[in-house]
């Protein structure tokens, strides 16, 4: 598993900056030399790490996804317990989220074997954690719903701190329960 340490390195420093204004920026709008200037580096100092850009993008993605499969691997007896669990991973992966919520696009277009295909089935299986194996009418609204609004509520919302964003996405989905 790939983890970020945030010591001197060379490599941590890159991560750590394109983390930071991936979050800021989204990860089109963030270049290699956007991150260069962040560490102090040049850019040609950044791609001999990180060439191409999505190299920086797959390692930031490598913890989350192993949280993913934890989350998606977990039996929820109710669907405030499994909405804990997703709003917990959500928040607590929110840069990463937003990288790839925010900058993939279409997803439901997305063609196979892309990137964004991949983002739809997970995707996909949460939301069929969140409404379980016979969804009525009601818990399949609720499911989608749940995912907007933790996605809207995650994206614009990266400057406040992550327990203040945990704690009111949670307070306002609980209503749904």
């Amino acid at each position: 598993m790939t983890t970020l340490d945030h010591g001197n390195d060379t490599r941590s420093r890159i991560l750590a900056a394109a983390q930071k204004l991936f979050a800021e920026r989204g990860y089109a709008a963030t270049s290699l030399a956007d991150i260069a200037g962040a560490v102090g580096l040049t850019k040609t100092a950044v791609a001999y790490h990180f060439h191409p850009k999505d190299r920086l993008a797959a390692e930031l993605i490598a913890p989350a996804a192993d949280d993913l499969f934890d989350f998606l691997g977990a039996t929820f007896d109710t669907f405030s317990r499994c909405l804990d669990g997703l709003v917990t991973f959500c928040v607590r992966h929110r840069a990463v989220v937003r990288l790839m919520l925010e900058d993939i696009g279409r997803i439901d277009e997305a063609p196979p074997g892309s990137t964004g295909e991949a983002v739809r089935t997970f995707r996909d299986e949460i939301y069929a954690k969140l409404v379980g194996p016979e969804p009525t009418d009601f818990t399949r609204v609720r499911g989608w719903a749940a995912l907007g609004a933790l996605e809207y509520g995650m994206v614009h919302t990266m400057d406040l701190p992550e327990e203040t964003v945990r704690q009111s996405l949670l307070e306002l989905l609980s209503r749904w329960a």
